[in-house]
């Protein structure tokens, strides 16, 4: 039985990526600061705050150990917008700490045990790295770095057999936007759905030793936000 870890995955786009590969009869690892969710199967949870790096680099230490790691995702993901002087410094070193520096340290740690497996790594980013993103500057940016990370790792381990595929999913209806004055209109349409994700992220590993996708944009037909009420 092959084993993924999964960032993020008890909740939106990490939890439908855990069902979709817990389907296809993985073991998985899901990481996260809380468990709430109805996840059946070879689901272990593991407790991490991933902007605390010592912690973290303590339990993947313990996981490399004991488990022969074939998939890594990163899906856990922090997103504040507003003007970027409104932005208070925590909040922007926690979207560098969870977007970026995280999935760098897992997959630092973590490399030896996929290359030995030949094993796959999938970075969740989003659109807001790939175009401008006004209110975004800083989350925009940490995405950014995701990509290139992405698809500079690819260059380096290719040749030991392990794969890097970036997927960068535009708005999607999840509780992502809890802190945001807006969130995706309502209208079918208008956003992603968590759940096709997570069945595209499985497609992509059905496939991948016919044809390596090593990038992917998921975007909706349309584009359209809606402001969240003053009080909410």
């Amino acid at each position: 039985m092959e084993t993924a870890i999964i960032t993020g995955a008890t909740k939106g786009i990490g939890k439908e990526i855990a069902k979709a590969f817990l389907k296809r009869g993985y073991t998985v690892l899901g990481i996260g600061r809380s468990f709430h969710a109805d996840i059946e199967g070879s689901f272990h949870f593991i407790e991490i705050d991933l902007k605390d790096y010592k912690a973290l680099s303590n339990k993947i230490k313990e996981i490399d150990k004991e488990y022969e790691i074939s998939l890594l995702i990163n899906n856990a993901g922090v997103g504040y917008f507003d003007l970027h002087e409104h932005l208070s410094p925590l909040e922007i070193h926690e979207m560098v700490s969870v977007n970026l520096e995280a999935p760098m340290i897992m997959t630092n740690m973590l490399l030896r045990n996929l290359k030995r497996n030949k094993g796959t790594i999938i970075n969740i980013s989003s659109v807001s790295g790939i175009k401008d993103a006004p209110r975004g500057a800083a989350y925009g940016a940490a995405k950014a770095g995701l990509i290139h990370f992405s698809n500079s790792l690819f260059e380096e381990v290719r040749k030991y057999g392990v794969q890097v595929i970036n997927i960068s999913p535009d708005m999607t209806m999840t509780d992502f936007y809890h802190y945001s004055d807006f969130t995706p209109a309502k209208e079918e349409g208008m956003y992603l759905q968590a759940e096709k994700i997570g069945e595209i992220t499985g497609f992509i590993i059905d496939n991948k030793d016919h044809a390596l996708i090593t990038d992917i944009t998921i975007r909706p037909q349309y584009n359209k936000i809606e402001r969240k009420p003053k009080n909410s």
